[in-house]
């Protein structure tokens, strides 16, 4: 009975920065991070650790992610940083000519058709071939044994769970999406707060890729099932797009922001966006976090970064213009000239021609991982693979249908990713991991919360703890509703249309990790909008 009444929360609480030294591992279930602290606890690193708990997200927090979806890693390790991009492309047959041809003006949130190759699987792979010390196999036995044996929800979890089943009865009536009903509402019903739930199907799919480097995902039995279900209800995605996928390690992208580096993964993703309102910002100077004037100015600069990044950020071939042109002295001055005293209605500029899961660690050595991963929105394209537990991204929705967009929907393509790893660093030394995930809140997290690191010297908890706003469109701004309500009044009178959320779901999911490069020591702040948690050793 105590059990069943455990999920309201009538009193404020506080939570406090956590310290180790030995390592330590910060995501949104406390079942993952404690995953990676044994990881690190049996002589595996950062990298190793961040793969356990990543494996464990797909099965303690599908509500977000899945073995279906794509990721993005920073690893700082013997002192370079370095990016890794598993984005999966549109499948090879896919067009804009071949989707109208189905029906759609417009790219379906559900179904095969927004389902674009998972990255996920092969990020592991690779993380784990290049940096890891253990085996993926016993890196992956956690996830393997919650799978297996099941676990109680927690409550942020029950929460979002029991919204996608609702949305998906109404809006899934297709055959093709009974597997997941079968595998995420078994009895006809989403599990509850503290009711255990388990998926043989994930475990045995977590068990091939273990054994087999992920090389089963993409070239075998596991391929071959993908492909069956495809062609069975008219997708585009087929084994050939399967086999011919490689995630991508690439150089990070960074701005200088008063004597820290902020890195982000190049484009497709939108990083980018964090970055460029991080350039516009660094020419104000911020004296008070809580005043109209920081928040107007923050929100405008958002905007304008955001409207860029909306034009122009697709895979880079495709790109009309690049990073360094939009990051530019020049550029991000003539976007700053544009904000003034009022709230402004905001256009993309010319520069010159030419619901995820995020997890952070670290270990004694010095090595840290910032990584996400996920499935887009939600549970993804609401289609499982029989048998399996793999639910597939609908990645493919963020393709534009006019085909005279940078980001228009074309065969083997990387659409506009919204999910971003964050990483800082001071004179070429880490500063540490951070991100805030979240959809298209993202970049939006990103520039608060170094913001309130870096300008108003908030520790990592309280950085993440802080109100946050959330730019939409136009002029309309959402506000959490611990945002003060003079700062939400005086707002609005710069022509801000602010609404206050009733929940705090919406404005991201953080979690930060900072190391002192004298004495090894970390220092980290989960966040308070989920399940979060830290372990620590």
């Amino acid at each position: 009975m105590l059990l069943e009444k455990g999920n309201e929360y009538p009193y404020s609480s506080q939570r406090m920065v956590t310290y180790g030294k030995k390592g330590m591992v910060a995501t949104s279930q406390p079942l993952a991070a404690q995953a990676g602290l044994d990881i690190l606890k049996k002589g595996g690193n950062a990298i190793d650790a961040a793969i356990a708990t990543a494996a464990c997200l797909t099965v303690v927090e599908p509500t977000s992610n899945g073995i279906g979806g794509d990721a993005f890693a920073l690893v700082w390790t013997k002192g370079k940083l370095h990016g890794l991009n598993a984005n999966g492309p549109s499948p090879s047959s896919i067009s804009i000519d071949a989707v109208k041809e189905k029906g759609h003006e417009e790219i379906p949130k559900f179904g095969w058709i927004p389902v674009t190759v998972p990255g996920v699987p092969a990020a592991w792979a690779e993380l784990s071939e290049k940096f890891g010390k253990l085996s993926l196999k016993e890196v992956l036995q956690p996830a393997i044994e919650y799978a297996e044996n099941g676990y109680p929800l927690s409550p942020v979890l029950a929460y979002f769970w029991k919204g996608a089943y609702n949305s998906y009865k109404k809006q899934l009536n297709g055959d093709e999406f009974k597997h997941w009903f079968e595998t995420f509402a078994p009895g006809g019903k989403p599990p509850e707060v503290g009711e255990v739930w388990s998926s043989k199907g994930h475990a045995d799919t977590l068990r091939a890729i273990a054994e087999t480097n992920a090389k089963d995902f993409y070239e075998g039995e596991l391929a071959d099932k993908i492909d069956a279900f495809s062609q069975e209800y008219g997708g585009f995605l087929r084994k050939e797009d399967l086999q011919n996928y490689k995630p991508e390690w690439v150089d990070p992208i960074s701005v200088n922001y008063r004597g820290y580096d902020v890195w982000e993964i190049p484009p497709s993703g939108q990083g980018l966006i964090a970055l460029m309102a991080l350039n516009i910002a660094k020419g104000y100077e911020f004296s008070h976090r809580d005043s109209v004037d920081t928040l107007h100015k923050q929100i405008e600069a958002m905007k304008l970064a955001f409207v860029d990044g909306m034009k122009y950020i697709t895979e880079p071939k495709h790109m009309k213009t690049t990073v360094d042109k939009l990051l530019s002295e020049e550029y991000t001055k003539a976007r700053r000239d544009l904000i003034g005293d009022e709230a402004l209605l905001p256009e993309a500029g010319e520069p010159p021609r030419g619901g995820t899961v995020y997890l952070a660690t670290a270990d004694e050595e010095g090595n840290m991982v910032s990584f996400i991963q996920s499935n887009y929105m939600g549970f993804g394209s609401g289609l499982v693979v029989p048998g399996t537990g793999i639910g597939l991204q609908n990645r493919g929705h963020n393709f534009s249908m006019d085909p005279n967009h940078d980001n228009a929907l074309a065969p083997n393509k990387k659409t506009f990713h919204t999910i971003i790893p964050g990483f800082l660093t001071k004179d070429n030394e880490a500063v540490g991991s951070f991100g805030v995930m979240g959809g298209f809140m993202q970049p939006q997290g990103h520039m608060q919360v170094v913001m309130n690191t870096i300008d108003f010297q908030l520790n990592p908890q309280a950085a993440l703890d802080a109100p946050r706003w959330q730019w939409m469109k136009d002029k309309t701004v959402l506000v959490e509703q611990s945002m003060p309500s003079h700062l939400v009044q005086a707002l609005a009178a710069k022509g801000h249309q602010v609404q206050i959320a009733p929940h705090s779901g919406s404005f991201g999911r953080g979690q930060i990790i900072w190391r002192d490069p004298k004495t090894g020591v970390l220092a980290g702040g989960t966040e308070m909008r989920t399940d979060g948690a830290i372990a620590v050793w």
